[in-house]
């Protein structure tokens, strides 16, 4: 699992618009193809960048973090991640994660130590902390889907009155409010770079939805941004937005379908820029853990 394994298979590009082949080079390098860096896994998720852009994932089951670093190597950095699922780094550079073992929302600092910093709101137990995403001005959302748990010794239950977005308001004291309470599933979530509005997957009924972030860390104007639903999510500089489950399906900023992305796995879990230039588009997927070059960049 250490080393490097290139798996070589052509990229099929579908596109909906005309002037397509103007449009590949825009997003995916000249020549690039898909490589598979490792595998060995028993399920990867939850991909992140930090500042120096080195990508942090997740193997769920097997209740670990792991690093892909910019020289192309693989490293354990948590063996005890409270079967972290999504990651994203603050601004602080502290990794958060969704961690369902106890249905919670950690915080790791460089050395791997983790500090609890939402463990329930209103008094109950979270569903299952699934994907985040921080805001720009430090503020943390949050879906919370119920996806029953092997490794839970409680039931399996409802904990919240649905399965609902939540915002983690950061200042002085960390606040939780719910955001989003209609939605059948969520799961994906990102925002936009200048963090004026998030996308959320409803993974259930197979759509992807825009909203308006406001200045107290609400959401206004809930509008259709596509007829995909999705696990993981990431958004390039461009506004592109890339979807995942059957391989990675990019939209450009209207909603429109412009790219899919083959992954030879039965499903793909996430997506996350980084690499020095943050131009590498990493994904993890089953067992494995992808990389394809790009033209645009991501944002940290």
């Amino acid at each position: 699992m250490n080393n490097i394994v290139k798996v070589f298979f052509s990229i099929s590009i579908f596109c909906v618009l005309a002037g397509c082949a103007t449009q590949k080079k825009v997003l995916v390098a000249k020549d690039a193809i898909v490589e598979k860096l490792a595998d060995g896994f028993s399920f990867t998720e939850g991909p992140a960048v930090d500042k120096e852009g080195n990508i942090f994932f997740t193997d769920q089951p097997n209740n670990q973090i792991l690093k892909w670093s910019v020289d192309d190597k693989l490293s354990v950095f948590s063996e005890s991640s409270g079967r972290a699922n999504g990651l994203y780094f603050d601004r602080k550079r502290n990794l958060l994660s969704c961690s369902d073992a106890e249905n919670e929302i950690w915080s790791f600092d460089k050395k791997a130590n983790h500090t609890v910093l939402i463990s329930d709101f209103r008094g109950n137990k979270l569903n299952g902390p699934n994907d985040l995403w921080v805001h720009p001005n430090g503020n943390i959302y949050f879906t919370d889907p119920l996806y029953a748990r092997d490794y839970w010794t409680r039931a399996p239950k409802m904990q919240q009155d649905g399965e609902n977005v939540y915002c983690v308001l950061m200042s002085e004291e960390a606040s939780v409010i719910e955001v989003v309470t209609d939605l059948e599933k969520p799961n994906g979530i990102v925002g936009s770079p200048d963090g004026k509005h998030l996308y959320i997957a409803d993974i259930k009924a197979n759509k992807t939805y825009i909203y308006d972030i406001q200045k107290d860390g609400t959401l206004k104007n809930k509008k259709l941004f596509a007829p995909l639903g999705s696990d993981g999510m990431t958004i390039d500089s461009e506004r592109n937005v890339y979807l995942t489950g059957k391989g990675v399906t990019v939209f450009n900023s209207s909603g429109t379908q412009v790219y899919h992305i083959p992954i030879d796995e039965n499903w793909t879990s996430n997506v996350c820029f980084g690499g020095k230039n943050m131009n590498e588009l990493f994904i993890t997927a089953s067992k494995g853990l992808y990389r394809l070059r790009m033209n645009v960049k991501g944002v940290r």
